[in-house]
């Protein structure tokens, strides 16, 4: 895998080491899905995000958002810290930026020195297929009679 440019990211705070990390991969276009994962995984943090080309013309740039296991269609810290290294990276000094990501677009907004975003449509609603209910309690360790309720977010 090439090398490509990349900044660790601390949202949530103005004081370095006390935010939320994220990586981001600047320039990822080229990389595939599994290289993608690779990085993620390498990177240890709860998300590593890729910065590629826009497909949608509305937005400025594209991301993906990886885990160290997984993708995940849209996450809050990662769009804010991808936001904020888009930014740092371009040179450019906006007011908002529009980022495309698997849930949507998503409208992020500088103001009084921080980010905010208003979040994409949900891809799921309603509750959680029980199946599923029963394979995260056994991985959180819990009896699934201990679940009350489960429902997507």
């Amino acid at each position: 895998m090439p090398a490509r440019a990349f900044m660790q990211v601390d949202v949530f705070t103005d004081t370095a080491y006390f935010g939320n990390p994220v990586g981001v991969v600047l320039e990822a276009a080229g990389l595939s899905e599994a290289e993608m994962q690779q990085a993620a995984a390498w990177a240890n943090l709860s998300e590593t995000t890729f910065v590629l080309p826009p497909t949608d013309a509305a937005a400025d740039y594209r991301v993906r958002i990886f885990t160290p296991v997984n993708e995940l269609p849209f996450a809050g810290h990662p769009t804010l810290g991808t936001a904020h290294a888009w930014l740092a990276y371009s040179g450019l000094d906006r007011e908002e930026v529009t980022q495309e990501c698997v849930s949507g677009l998503v409208r992020v907004r500088r103001g009084e020195g921080r980010l905010a975003f208003a979040a994409p449509p949900l891809v799921r609603g309603g509750p959680v297929d029980e199946d599923l209910v029963g394979e995260l309690a056994r991985m959180l360790n819990i009896d699934k009679s201990e679940v009350v309720d489960a429902q997507w977010v």
